[in-house]
Protein backbone atom coordinates (compact mmCIF):
# COMPACT_ATOMS: atom_id res chain seq x y z
CA UNK A 1 0.00 0.00 0.00
CA UNK A 2 2.87 2.35 0.78
CA UNK A 3 4.36 1.64 -2.64
CA UNK A 4 1.01 2.49 -4.24
CA UNK A 5 0.87 5.81 -2.39
CA UNK A 6 4.45 6.65 -3.35
CA UNK A 7 3.93 5.80 -7.01
CA UNK A 8 0.68 7.77 -7.15
CA UNK A 9 2.27 10.77 -5.43
CA UNK A 10 5.35 10.85 -7.65
CA UNK A 11 3.27 10.38 -10.80
CA UNK A 12 1.03 13.33 -9.94
CA UNK A 13 3.96 15.44 -8.73
CA UNK A 14 6.02 14.83 -11.87
CA UNK A 15 3.10 15.50 -14.25
CA UNK A 16 2.17 18.82 -12.62
CA UNK A 17 5.84 19.82 -12.31
CA UNK A 18 6.42 19.09 -15.99
CA UNK A 19 3.54 21.38 -16.95
CA UNK A 20 4.98 24.15 -14.76
CA UNK A 21 8.50 23.73 -16.18
CA UNK A 22 7.24 23.57 -19.79
CA UNK A 23 5.25 26.78 -19.25
CA UNK A 24 8.30 28.54 -17.78
CA UNK A 25 10.51 27.34 -20.67
CA UNK A 26 7.90 28.44 -23.24
CA UNK A 27 7.63 31.90 -21.66
CA UNK A 28 11.42 32.44 -21.58
CA UNK A 29 11.93 31.08 -25.10
CA UNK A 30 9.20 33.36 -26.46
CA UNK A 31 10.68 36.40 -24.71
CA UNK A 32 14.18 35.49 -25.90
CA UNK A 33 12.99 35.04 -29.49
CA UNK A 34 11.14 38.36 -29.42
CA UNK A 35 14.20 40.25 -28.19
CA UNK A 36 16.53 38.45 -30.58
CA UNK A 37 14.26 39.31 -33.53
CA UNK A 38 14.04 42.96 -32.43
CA UNK A 39 17.83 43.29 -32.22
CA UNK A 40 18.28 41.60 -35.60
CA UNK A 41 15.69 43.92 -37.18
CA UNK A 42 17.45 46.97 -35.74
CA UNK A 43 20.78 45.81 -37.16
CA UNK A 44 19.20 45.04 -40.53
CA UNK A 45 17.42 48.43 -40.79
CA UNK A 46 20.59 50.31 -40.05
CA UNK A 47 22.50 48.20 -42.56
CA UNK A 48 19.95 48.92 -45.30
CA UNK A 49 20.21 52.66 -44.62
CA UNK A 50 23.98 52.82 -44.73
CA UNK A 51 24.90 50.75 -47.79
CA UNK A 52 24.81 52.17 -51.32
CA UNK A 53 21.48 51.65 -53.04
CA UNK A 54 20.52 51.20 -56.71
CA UNK A 55 17.83 53.56 -58.02
CA UNK A 56 15.32 51.61 -60.14
CA UNK A 57 15.21 54.17 -62.99
CA UNK A 58 18.77 55.06 -63.85
CA UNK A 59 20.53 52.25 -61.99
CA UNK A 60 22.77 54.88 -60.45
CA UNK A 61 24.60 54.01 -57.24
CA UNK A 62 24.32 56.60 -54.48
CA UNK A 63 25.04 56.62 -50.75
CA UNK A 64 22.33 57.72 -48.36
CA UNK A 65 22.66 61.15 -46.79
CA UNK A 66 24.25 60.98 -43.33
CA UNK A 67 21.74 63.49 -42.05
CA UNK A 68 18.92 61.14 -42.95
CA UNK A 69 20.76 58.39 -41.09
CA UNK A 70 21.42 60.68 -38.12
CA UNK A 71 17.73 61.54 -37.85
CA UNK A 72 16.68 57.91 -37.79
CA UNK A 73 15.79 57.11 -34.16
CA UNK A 74 15.46 53.72 -32.50
CA UNK A 75 13.36 53.63 -29.36
CA UNK A 76 13.73 50.04 -28.18
CA UNK A 77 17.51 49.68 -28.06
CA UNK A 78 20.69 51.75 -27.84
CA UNK A 79 21.86 51.69 -31.47
CA UNK A 80 25.02 53.35 -32.76
CA UNK A 81 26.32 53.61 -36.32
CA UNK A 82 29.93 54.21 -37.30
CA UNK A 83 30.58 55.32 -40.90
CA UNK A 84 33.85 53.92 -42.22
CA UNK A 85 36.29 55.01 -44.88
CA UNK A 86 37.77 52.69 -47.48
CA UNK A 87 40.60 52.02 -45.03
CA UNK A 88 38.12 51.08 -42.27
CA UNK A 89 38.77 54.32 -40.39
CA UNK A 90 35.87 55.83 -38.46
CA UNK A 91 34.79 59.02 -40.24
CA UNK A 92 31.47 59.60 -38.46
CA UNK A 93 29.71 58.45 -35.29
CA UNK A 94 25.95 58.48 -35.03
CA UNK A 95 23.71 57.73 -32.01
CA UNK A 96 20.17 56.74 -32.87
CA UNK A 97 19.00 57.52 -29.34
CA UNK A 98 19.30 60.48 -27.05
CA UNK A 99 22.38 58.90 -25.45
CA UNK A 100 25.91 60.14 -26.05
CA UNK A 101 28.39 57.71 -27.50
CA UNK A 102 30.60 56.57 -24.62
CA UNK A 103 34.29 55.75 -24.84
CA UNK A 104 33.40 52.11 -24.14
CA UNK A 105 31.25 51.99 -27.29
CA UNK A 106 33.97 53.66 -29.37
CA UNK A 107 36.65 51.25 -28.10
CA UNK A 108 34.31 48.35 -28.76
CA UNK A 109 33.82 49.57 -32.34
CA UNK A 110 37.57 49.84 -32.91
CA UNK A 111 38.14 46.31 -31.62
CA UNK A 112 35.44 44.94 -33.93
CA UNK A 113 36.92 46.76 -36.94
CA UNK A 114 40.40 45.42 -36.21
CA UNK A 115 39.26 41.84 -35.64
CA UNK A 116 36.94 41.51 -38.68
CA UNK A 117 37.75 41.67 -42.37
CA UNK A 118 34.42 40.58 -43.89
CA UNK A 119 30.71 41.21 -43.54
CA UNK A 120 29.37 39.68 -40.36
CA UNK A 121 26.29 39.92 -38.14
CA UNK A 122 27.07 38.96 -34.55
CA UNK A 123 24.38 38.86 -31.86
CA UNK A 124 25.60 36.05 -29.64
CA UNK A 125 23.74 34.70 -26.65
CA UNK A 126 21.54 37.37 -25.14
CA UNK A 127 22.04 35.96 -21.64
CA UNK A 128 25.67 37.05 -21.42
CA UNK A 129 26.51 39.24 -24.46
CA UNK A 130 26.68 43.01 -23.90
CA UNK A 131 26.78 44.08 -27.54
CA UNK A 132 25.46 42.91 -30.89
CA UNK A 133 26.81 44.31 -34.14
CA UNK A 134 26.66 44.25 -37.92
CA UNK A 135 29.97 44.98 -39.64
CA UNK A 136 29.87 45.96 -43.29
CA UNK A 137 33.49 45.98 -44.40
CA UNK A 138 34.54 49.38 -45.89
CA UNK A 139 31.06 50.82 -45.30
CA UNK A 140 29.71 50.89 -41.74
CA UNK A 141 29.51 49.29 -38.34
CA UNK A 142 26.24 49.16 -36.38
CA UNK A 143 26.40 48.34 -32.69
CA UNK A 144 23.44 47.61 -30.43
CA UNK A 145 23.94 47.85 -26.68
CA UNK A 146 21.93 44.87 -25.38
CA UNK A 147 22.92 45.16 -21.71
CA UNK A 148 19.40 46.14 -20.68
CA UNK A 149 17.98 43.26 -22.73
CA UNK A 150 20.39 40.83 -21.10
CA UNK A 151 19.45 42.08 -17.63
CA UNK A 152 15.76 41.80 -18.45
CA UNK A 153 16.13 38.23 -19.73
CA UNK A 154 18.21 37.21 -16.71
CA UNK A 155 15.62 38.77 -14.42
CA UNK A 156 12.84 36.85 -16.18
CA UNK A 157 14.85 33.64 -15.91
CA UNK A 158 15.56 34.21 -12.21
CA UNK A 159 11.91 34.99 -11.50
CA UNK A 160 10.88 31.86 -13.43
CA UNK A 161 13.27 29.69 -11.41
CA UNK A 162 12.08 31.27 -8.18
CA UNK A 163 8.44 30.72 -9.12
CA UNK A 164 9.21 27.12 -10.08
CA UNK A 165 10.87 26.61 -6.68
CA UNK A 166 7.88 28.08 -4.85
CA UNK A 167 5.55 26.25 -7.21
CA UNK A 168 7.23 22.93 -6.41
CA UNK A 169 6.30 23.39 -2.74
CA UNK A 170 2.71 24.16 -3.71
CA UNK A 171 2.68 21.22 -6.14
CA UNK A 172 4.06 18.98 -3.37
CA UNK A 173 1.13 19.72 -1.07
CA UNK A 174 -1.38 19.54 -3.91
CA UNK A 175 0.05 16.17 -4.95
CA UNK A 176 -0.23 14.89 -1.38
CA UNK A 177 -3.88 15.95 -1.18
CA UNK A 178 -4.72 14.39 -4.54
CA UNK A 179 -2.85 11.21 -3.57
CA UNK A 180 -4.80 10.94 -0.35
CA UNK A 181 -8.05 11.51 -2.23
CA UNK A 182 -7.22 8.81 -4.78
CA UNK A 183 -5.77 6.20 -2.42
CA UNK A 184 -8.17 6.61 0.52
CA UNK A 185 -10.83 4.28 -0.97
CA UNK A 186 -8.13 1.73 -1.80
CA UNK A 187 -6.65 1.93 1.71
CA UNK A 188 -10.09 1.59 3.28
CA UNK A 189 -10.76 -1.47 1.14
CA UNK A 190 -7.37 -2.90 2.05
CA UNK A 191 -7.98 -2.27 5.76
CA UNK A 192 -11.37 -3.94 5.52
CA UNK A 193 -9.73 -6.91 3.85
CA UNK A 194 -7.14 -7.20 6.63
CA UNK A 195 -9.83 -6.81 9.26
CA UNK A 196 -11.90 -9.51 7.53
CA UNK A 197 -8.94 -11.90 7.47
CA UNK A 198 -8.27 -11.31 11.16
CA UNK A 199 -11.92 -11.67 12.18
CA UNK A 200 -12.46 -14.71 9.98
CA UNK A 201 -9.36 -16.36 11.42
CA UNK A 202 -10.59 -15.77 14.97
CA UNK A 203 -14.05 -17.06 14.11
CA UNK A 204 -12.67 -20.18 12.43
CA UNK A 205 -10.27 -21.00 15.23
CA UNK A 206 -12.90 -22.11 17.77
CA UNK A 207 -15.06 -24.38 15.53
CA UNK A 208 -11.89 -25.88 14.06
CA UNK A 209 -10.61 -26.68 17.54
CA UNK A 210 -13.94 -28.39 18.31
CA UNK A 211 -13.76 -30.38 15.07
CA UNK A 212 -10.20 -31.53 15.82
CA UNK A 213 -11.21 -32.55 19.35
CA UNK A 214 -14.16 -34.55 18.00
CA UNK A 215 -11.95 -36.24 15.41
CA UNK A 216 -9.61 -37.36 18.18
CA UNK A 217 -12.60 -38.93 19.96
CA UNK A 218 -13.61 -41.05 17.00
CA UNK A 219 -12.99 -44.77 17.14
CA UNK A 220 -10.40 -45.78 14.59
CA UNK A 221 -10.73 -49.12 12.78
CA UNK A 222 -9.59 -50.54 9.49
CA UNK A 223 -12.63 -49.22 7.63
CA UNK A 224 -12.43 -45.59 8.73
CA UNK A 225 -8.72 -45.19 9.49
CA UNK A 226 -7.95 -43.70 6.08
CA UNK A 227 -10.73 -41.11 6.29
CA UNK A 228 -10.00 -40.13 9.86
CA UNK A 229 -6.30 -39.66 9.07
CA UNK A 230 -7.26 -37.46 6.11
CA UNK A 231 -9.51 -35.39 8.38
CA UNK A 232 -6.71 -35.01 10.92
CA UNK A 233 -4.19 -34.06 8.25
CA UNK A 234 -6.39 -31.41 6.65
CA UNK A 235 -7.50 -30.08 10.04
CA UNK A 236 -3.87 -29.66 11.05
CA UNK A 237 -3.18 -27.81 7.80
CA UNK A 238 -6.14 -25.52 8.34
CA UNK A 239 -5.10 -24.89 11.95
CA UNK A 240 -1.61 -24.00 10.80
CA UNK A 241 -3.01 -21.65 8.16
CA UNK A 242 -5.28 -19.89 10.66
CA UNK A 243 -2.38 -19.50 13.07
CA UNK A 244 -0.25 -17.90 10.35
CA UNK A 245 -3.10 -15.59 9.35
CA UNK A 246 -3.44 -14.48 12.96
CA UNK A 247 0.32 -13.91 13.13
CA UNK A 248 0.10 -11.82 9.94
CA UNK A 249 -2.71 -9.73 11.43
CA UNK A 250 -0.74 -9.12 14.62
CA UNK A 251 2.32 -7.88 12.73
CA UNK A 252 0.18 -5.46 10.71
CA UNK A 253 -0.88 -3.69 13.90
CA UNK A 254 2.31 -3.58 15.96
CA UNK A 255 2.21 -0.60 18.32
CA UNK A 256 5.29 1.53 19.01
CA UNK A 257 4.19 1.73 22.65
CA UNK A 258 5.09 -1.95 23.03
CA UNK A 259 8.64 -1.46 21.77
CA UNK A 260 11.61 -1.53 24.11
CA UNK A 261 15.37 -1.47 23.88
CA UNK A 262 16.66 -4.99 23.16
CA UNK A 263 19.99 -6.56 22.32
CA UNK A 264 19.24 -8.27 19.00
CA UNK A 265 22.68 -9.94 19.08
CA UNK A 266 21.35 -12.25 21.81
CA UNK A 267 18.03 -12.82 20.00
CA UNK A 268 19.76 -13.83 16.77
CA UNK A 269 22.30 -16.04 18.54
CA UNK A 270 19.56 -17.96 20.38
CA UNK A 271 17.46 -18.44 17.24
CA UNK A 272 20.46 -19.73 15.29
CA UNK A 273 21.18 -22.28 18.03
CA UNK A 274 17.52 -23.38 18.09
CA UNK A 275 17.54 -24.19 14.38
CA UNK A 276 20.81 -26.14 14.39
CA UNK A 277 19.00 -29.46 14.97
CA UNK A 278 16.61 -28.80 12.08
CA UNK A 279 19.52 -27.86 9.82
CA UNK A 280 21.41 -30.99 10.88
CA UNK A 281 18.65 -33.16 9.38
CA UNK A 282 19.60 -31.76 5.93
CA UNK A 283 23.34 -31.87 6.68
CA UNK A 284 23.38 -28.07 6.72
CA UNK A 285 25.79 -26.19 8.97
CA UNK A 286 24.78 -22.81 10.42
CA UNK A 287 27.71 -20.40 10.76
CA UNK A 288 27.27 -17.21 12.76
CA UNK A 289 29.18 -13.96 12.70
CA UNK A 290 27.26 -11.74 15.10
CA UNK A 291 28.43 -8.37 16.37
CA UNK A 292 27.99 -7.98 20.12
CA UNK A 293 25.66 -5.63 21.97
CA UNK A 294 23.68 -4.30 19.04
CA UNK A 295 20.74 -2.54 20.66
CA UNK A 296 17.65 -1.42 18.79
CA UNK A 297 14.19 -0.25 19.81
CA UNK A 298 11.96 -3.18 18.89
CA UNK A 299 9.16 -5.57 19.79
CA UNK A 300 11.11 -8.51 21.19
CA UNK A 301 8.66 -11.29 20.28
CA UNK A 302 8.27 -9.97 16.73
CA UNK A 303 12.02 -9.68 16.28
CA UNK A 304 12.38 -13.27 17.45
CA UNK A 305 9.71 -14.28 14.91
CA UNK A 306 11.52 -12.40 12.13
CA UNK A 307 14.83 -14.18 12.70
CA UNK A 308 13.03 -17.55 12.96
CA UNK A 309 11.23 -17.02 9.65
CA UNK A 310 14.41 -16.07 7.78
CA UNK A 311 16.55 -18.92 9.15
CA UNK A 312 13.74 -21.45 8.66
CA UNK A 313 13.30 -20.20 5.08
CA UNK A 314 17.04 -20.55 4.43
CA UNK A 315 17.03 -24.15 5.71
CA UNK A 316 13.98 -25.19 3.69
CA UNK A 317 15.32 -23.68 0.45
CA UNK A 318 18.97 -24.51 1.05
CA UNK A 319 20.89 -27.36 -0.58
CA UNK A 320 21.86 -30.37 1.46
CA UNK A 321 25.49 -30.52 2.60
CA UNK A 322 25.81 -26.74 2.42
CA UNK A 323 26.24 -23.85 4.85
CA UNK A 324 23.96 -21.07 6.05
CA UNK A 325 25.66 -17.88 7.20
CA UNK A 326 23.96 -15.70 9.77
CA UNK A 327 25.73 -12.34 9.96
CA UNK A 328 24.94 -9.32 12.10
CA UNK A 329 27.04 -6.35 11.11
CA UNK A 330 27.19 -3.06 12.99
CA UNK A 331 27.84 -0.09 10.70
CA UNK A 332 27.84 3.27 12.50
CA UNK A 333 24.17 3.92 13.36
CA UNK A 334 22.85 0.95 11.39
CA UNK A 335 22.59 -2.78 12.03
CA UNK A 336 22.53 -5.18 9.08
CA UNK A 337 21.32 -8.77 9.39
CA UNK A 338 22.25 -11.16 6.58
CA UNK A 339 20.95 -14.71 6.13
CA UNK A 340 22.88 -16.35 3.29
CA UNK A 341 22.24 -19.83 1.92
CA UNK A 342 23.17 -21.86 -1.14
CA UNK A 343 20.19 -23.07 -3.11
CA UNK A 344 17.91 -22.39 -6.02
CA UNK A 345 18.38 -18.71 -6.96
CA UNK A 346 15.48 -16.26 -6.81
CA UNK A 347 14.69 -14.79 -10.26
CA UNK A 348 15.35 -11.07 -10.30
CA UNK A 349 11.75 -10.22 -11.20
CA UNK A 350 10.51 -12.15 -8.15
CA UNK A 351 12.77 -10.58 -5.52
CA UNK A 352 9.96 -8.20 -4.53
CA UNK A 353 7.05 -10.59 -5.12
CA UNK A 354 8.26 -13.16 -2.58
CA UNK A 355 7.28 -10.76 0.22
CA UNK A 356 3.65 -10.66 -0.93
CA UNK A 357 0.99 -12.60 0.96
CA UNK A 358 0.30 -16.12 -0.35
CA UNK A 359 3.03 -15.81 -3.00
CA UNK A 360 4.68 -19.18 -3.65
CA UNK A 361 7.35 -19.68 -6.26
CA UNK A 362 7.21 -23.47 -6.09
CA UNK A 363 3.56 -24.30 -5.31
CA UNK A 364 4.00 -28.06 -5.24
CA UNK A 365 6.94 -27.90 -2.83
CA UNK A 366 5.14 -25.52 -0.50
CA UNK A 367 1.99 -27.63 -0.40
CA UNK A 368 3.97 -30.74 0.53
CA UNK A 369 5.79 -28.87 3.29
CA UNK A 370 2.61 -27.25 4.60
CA UNK A 371 3.64 -23.72 3.63
CA UNK A 372 1.26 -20.97 2.51
CA UNK A 373 3.46 -18.08 1.38
CA UNK A 374 2.83 -16.04 4.55
CA UNK A 375 6.19 -16.27 6.33
CA UNK A 376 8.03 -13.63 4.31
CA UNK A 377 4.94 -11.41 4.28
CA UNK A 378 5.00 -11.56 8.10
CA UNK A 379 8.75 -10.82 8.07
CA UNK A 380 8.22 -7.76 5.87
CA UNK A 381 5.46 -6.46 8.15
CA UNK A 382 7.75 -6.80 11.16
CA UNK A 383 10.60 -4.97 9.43
CA UNK A 384 8.24 -2.25 8.20
CA UNK A 385 6.83 -1.75 11.71
CA UNK A 386 10.40 -1.16 12.92
CA UNK A 387 11.13 1.38 10.13
CA UNK A 388 13.66 -1.01 8.66
CA UNK A 389 14.34 -2.29 5.18
CA UNK A 390 14.34 -5.87 3.88
CA UNK A 391 15.36 -7.20 0.51
CA UNK A 392 16.40 -10.46 -1.13
CA UNK A 393 18.77 -11.17 -4.00
CA UNK A 394 20.69 -14.04 -5.55
CA UNK A 395 24.26 -13.77 -6.76
CA UNK A 396 26.97 -16.29 -7.61
CA UNK A 397 24.82 -19.22 -6.50
CA UNK A 398 24.05 -17.68 -3.09
CA UNK A 399 20.75 -16.19 -1.93
CA UNK A 400 20.87 -13.38 0.61
CA UNK A 401 18.11 -11.93 2.76
CA UNK A 402 19.27 -8.57 4.06
CA UNK A 403 17.56 -6.60 6.84
CA UNK A 404 18.63 -3.14 8.03
CA UNK A 405 17.66 -1.40 11.27
CA UNK A 406 18.60 1.83 12.98
CA UNK A 407 20.68 1.28 16.13
CA UNK A 408 19.37 2.80 19.37
CA UNK A 409 22.29 4.18 21.40
CA UNK A 410 20.33 5.55 24.35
Amino acid sequence: MENLKKKTFFTIFIIISLFAVIFAIFFNVQTYHKEYTGILNSLTRMRNLTIKRIEPLDKEMRPINNEELRNRKVMDYEVYTFILSDNNDIVDKISHNDNDISDEIINRAKNIIVSNNRSKVNIGCLYWSKYAYNFENNKSLTIVNITSTRNMLLTNLSISLLLIGIGELVIYFISKKITEWITTPVMESFDREKEFVANASHELKTPLAVMMANIDCLDVNKKNEKWINNLKSESDRMSNLITRLLDLSKTEYLQKENFSKNDISIIIEKRALTFESLAYEKNIIIETNIAEKVNILCHKESMDELVSILIDNAINHGQENSKIKVNLIRDKSEAKLEIINKGKPIPQDECEKIFERFYRNDKSHNRKSGRYGLGLAIAKNIVKAHNGDIRAYSKNGLTTFEVKFKINEH
